[in-house]
C-alpha cells in the first residue's frame, strides 16, 4: 500500500468558501445576519414550518383515530388488523416526513430497518408490524409532532408576517387614510383617545422595529427547525441498535476483505519471490551435481552462487514473516518493534512509546501495521528529512501519531490515496479513527486512535 503525496491531493486553499447553500463560492461581503432573510435556506426552513401544521394535523388525526379504533376493537379480533394497519400507515407517513426533511432542511436521515417477516401470510405481517419498535416510534412521532407544529407555526408565521409588514409600512401606510378612513396604523385606542402611527418619526421607528423582526426571524425559524431535526432523526431514523448492527456487518465485511487481500499478498510474495528463488536454486544445485565429477571448479562456483541464493531467499522469508507479525512485537512489544521499523526508514525517525502496559495482541498488531505503513509512505513519497512517532494511552484509547516535515498534501479520501483509505477502513473495523492533517507544503501529522483492550 502506498499513498501519493503531492499538490494533486492537497487541501482546499483559501480562494473560496462554503456558502449558505452548501456550495463553494466566493466569500460574501454581507454579514450573515443581513444575508439570512434572503437566503434560500431561510425560505426552505420557513416553508417547512408552514407545511408542518397541515401535515401534522393529518398525521395526528390518522394516528389517534387508528389507535383509538384499534384499542377499542381489541376485545374482538378486528382490533389487531386495525392497529397493524394504523402502524403501517404511520410508517408511510414517516417516509413522507423524511423526504420533506431531506428536501427542505437538508437532513438526510437513513431509512429505518425494514420489517422482518419470517413467514409468509397476513398474520405474520401483522405480528412483524406490531413487534417492530420502528412502527411505534413512527406513531409516537405523529402524536408528538402535532403540538410542536402548532407552536412553531404560530411563532414562525407571526414573526415573518409582522416583520415584513412593519418593515414595509412606509410603503403602504397611505392605504389607511385613503381606504380605511383613519390616519394610519392604530397603536392604541379607547372610547376617548386613539394613537396612530402617522408622522415621519413614528413611521421610521415602525420600520426599524420591522427590520429587527425581519433580521431575527431566520434565526428563530432555524431554532424551531432544530427541534424538528431532532424529532425526525430520533424517531423516524434507524435505532441505535440497528445502526450499530449495520456498522458491525460492514466492519465484518472489511475484516474479511482485508484478510483475503493479505492472504493473496502472502501467496503472491511466496510464489513470485522465495518459491521462484528456491526453484532456481534446486536447478542450480542439480547442475552443480552433474558438473561435480567432470569440472569440480565450475561445480564449486555454482555451489557458491547457490549459497548466496539461499541467503537471499532466507532474507525474503524473514521480511515476509516480519510483515505478517514480527517476532519482536510478540516478544518485546510496540516500543522495540516500532524502533526496528523506524531503523529501516530512509529518514531519521524519533520513536517515543509511553505505555505502562501492553494492549491486546490484535490491537498491538494493528498499531504496528499502521505505523509501518505510514513510515513506508514517508520513505517513498513525503520527501521528508525527519519524522517522529509518538504512542501513548489516553483513558481507554490507544493513540498513535506519525509526523514528518515533508511536502504534505495527503488526504485519506483522495483519489489515489488508497493506502490511507485502506488504513482508515482497517481502523474503522475495530472502532478506530484515522485523522490526516497534511496541508500542501507540509508538515504532515497523521493521528490514529484505537480502542484499548488489555
Amino acid at each position: 500500500m502506498a499513498t501519493e503525496y503531492g499538490h494533486g491531493y492537497g487541501r482546499r486553499n483559501g480562494a473560496s468558501d462554503w456558502d449558505a447553500e452548501g456550495n463553494v463560492g466566493r466569500r460574501s461581503r454581507l454579514p450573515a445576519g443581513l444575508r439570512a432573510p434572503f437566503e434560500g435556506r431561510t425560505w426552505r426552513e420557513l416553508a417547512y414550518v408552514l407545511l408542518s401544521l397541515p401535515i401534522s394535523v393529518l398525521m395526528f388525526t390518522y394516528a389517534v383515530t387508528m389507535l383509538a379504533l384499534g384499542a377499542g376493537l381489541l376485545v374482538t379480533f378486528l382490533g389487531i388488523p386495525v392497529l397493524a394497519a394504523g402502524l403501517a400507515g404511520c410508517r408511510g407517513l414517516g417516509a413522507l416526513e423524511r423526504a420533506r426533511a431531506r428536501g427542505l432542511l437538508g437532513l438526510d436521515v437513513a431509512d429505518p430497518e425494514p420489517l422482518r417477516v419470517r413467514k409468509s401470510g397476513l398474520m405474520a405481517w401483522m405480528g412483524a408490524v406490531l413487534k417492530s419498535g420502528t412502527s411505534w416510534r413512527h406513531l409516537l412521532y405523529a402524536m408528538l409532532h402535532f403540538p410542536w407544529a402548532v407552536f412553531s407555526f404560530a411563532i414562525g408565521a407571526s414573526f415573518w408576517a409582522y416583520g415584513w409588514a412593519l418593515l414595509t409600512y412606509p410603503v403602504w401606510f397611505w392605504l389607511f387614510p385613503m381606504y380605511g378612513g383613519q390616519d394610519g396604523l392604530q397603536l392604541y385606542g379607547d372610547e376617548t383617545h386613539r394613537i396612530y402611527l402617522d408622522n415621519p418619526f413614528e413611521i421610521t421607528v415602525t420600520a426599524l422595529v420591522g427590520l429587527l423582526f425581519t433580521l431575527a426571524t431566520p434565526w428563530i425559524v432555524r431554532a424551531l427547525t432544530l427541534v424538528d431535526r431532532l424529532l425526525v432523526h430520533g424517531l423516524l431514523g434507524p435505532s441505535r441498535l440497528a445502526t450499530r448492527v449495520v456498522e458491525l456487518e460492514s466492519d465484518r465485511g472489511v475484516v474479511v476483505d482485508t484478510a483475503a487481500a493479505d492472504l493473496r499478498r502472502i501467496e503472491r510474495d511466496l510464489h513470485d519471490g522465495a518459491q521462484a528463488r528456491l526453484v532456481a536454486l534446486a536447478m542450480d544445485l542439480g547442475l552443480a551435481k552433474e558438473k561435480l565429477a567432470e569440472d569440480p571448479r565450475t561445480a564449486a562456483r555454482m555451489v557458491d552462487e547457490a549459497h548466496g541464493e539461499v541467503k537471499t531467499a532466507l532474507q525474503e522469508l524473514r521480511d515476509l514473516a516480519r510483515g505478517i507479525h514480527p517476532a519482536v512485537l510478540t516478544d518485546r512489544g510496540l516500543d522495540a518493534a516500532l524502533s526496528a521499523v523506524a531503523s529501516r526508514c530512509t529518514v531519521p525517525v524519533q520513536v517515543d512509546v509511553d505505555l505502562a502496559s501492553r494492549p491486546a495482541p490484535a490491537i498491538e498488531g494493528i498499531a504496528y501495521f499502521t505505523v509501518s505503513e505510514l513510515l513506508q509512505n514517508i520513505s517513498k513519497h513525503a520527501q521528508a528529512t525527519s519524522a517522529a512517532v509518538d504512542v501513548w494511552r489516553s483513558e481507554d484509547r490507544l493513540m498513535l501519531q506519525v509526523m514528518d516535515n515533508g511536502m504534505g498534501g495527503a488526504e485519506a479520501g483522495a483519489s489515489g490515496s488508497s493506502g490511507l483509505a485502506g488504513l482508515a477502513e482497517r481502523l474503522d473495523a475495530v472502532d478506530g479513527i484515522l485523522v490526516v492533517d497534511s496541508p500542501v507544503g507540509g508538515p504532515t501529522r497523521i493521528t490514529a486512535e484505537l480502542p484499548w483492550r488489555g
